[in-house]
């Protein structure tokens, strides 16, 4: 690894998501200069006015032009009928320009969400979050893979953390995270063994601290405590609780930093890598449309 490596107090490898991006940033922009510059276009929809989606697709769109990429965010008010979001989302599939769509979610609770992503071809839907591109992942054909999966797996590789033969459990089992993260690492290459823990799941810690890999993705915040942790374990943050307006993770970091061999902080951990992703996967969107 050429840049420092860091860790936390109590020694643990910290895994900077921030620093990666940069990295996965620079190296898409390198990619797209050297292909003579076409016009890659990531296209957001926003709906309505929750602030945190507002960050998060000013995020999306800010490191798109970083990565030399065109960026285009639409955007609908609250109260916009299923009808108007629908031709919105149907006319950036026409548009032959751009070749990545992500509808930022959560959508307001009149609209039918499950019709809306219906629309998004499997080539354009880079978020990789509809059915079809969740069965391509299942079928291990071309797709293009959940953002936060794919960039737990990429900080992961990134680090030399192996997974071959290890033993993961994988807190949480929603179609977002925990379904695909099982996926990506079950399959051949990655080749661990995983459990996929929930709230239903019998003797949590005990499950937990029989990992060599702890994937905590269930939106309960620092759930995962020292005693969750067997020592030297790599723990990978992914919830986000929001708490007075701060940020917190699903694992008590202070407390989990002493134990484990290498962790994730959050903010800052699998955050960033979900938008380095969201932009492979869109000069991946790219190459499957020809525009590269």
């Amino acid at each position: 690894m050429s840049s420092e490596v860091k860790r936390t107090a109590g020694g643990a490898l910290l895994l900077d998501g921030m620093q990666l991006r940069d990295e996965t940033v620079a190296k898409i922009k390198a990619t797209i200069t050297a292909a003579g510059n076409p016009k890659i276009c990531l296209a957001t929809v926003l709906i309505g006015d929750d602030p945190p989606s507002h960050i998060y697709v000013a995020n999306k769109h800010k490191k798109a032009q970083e990565a030399g990429m065109v960026s285009k965010g639409l955007q609908l008010p609250a109260d916009a009928t299923q009808a108007q979001v629908e031709k919105a989302v149907s006319e950036l599939v026409a548009d032959k320009s751009v070749h990545g769509i992500l509808v930022q979610l959560p959508l307001p609770k009149h609209i039918n969400t499950e019709a809306v992503l219906a629309l998004l071809p499997v080539e354009k839907d880079v978020d990789g979050l509809t059915e079809r591109s969740l069965g391509r992942l299942v079928r291990d054909l071309p797709g293009h893979v959940p953002c936060t999966p794919l960039g737990v797996v990429r900080i992961l590789q990134r680090y030399n953390i192996e997974t071959v033969g290890k033993r993961v459990v994988v807190i949480g089992r929603s179609a977002l995270v925990g379904l695909p993260q099982m996926l990506l690492l079950v399959r051949r290459g990655a080749d661990a063994t995983v459990t996929v823990a929930h709230k239903s799941t019998k003797d949590m810690i005990e499950v937990c601290r029989e990992a060599d890999i702890i994937i905590a993705a269930a939106g309960a915040a620092r759930m995962v405590t020292a005693a969750h942790v067997k020592p030297g374990a790599t723990v990978i943050d992914v919830g986000v609780t929001r708490i007075n307006n701060k940020i917190v993770g699903d694992v008590d970091f202070d407390a989990v930093q002493a134990i484990a061999g290498a962790i994730t902080p959050m903010p800052g951990g699998t955050g960033p890598m979900t938008i380095a992703c969201l932009l492979e996967n869109t000069l991946e969107a790219a190459r499957m449309q020809g525009a590269i």
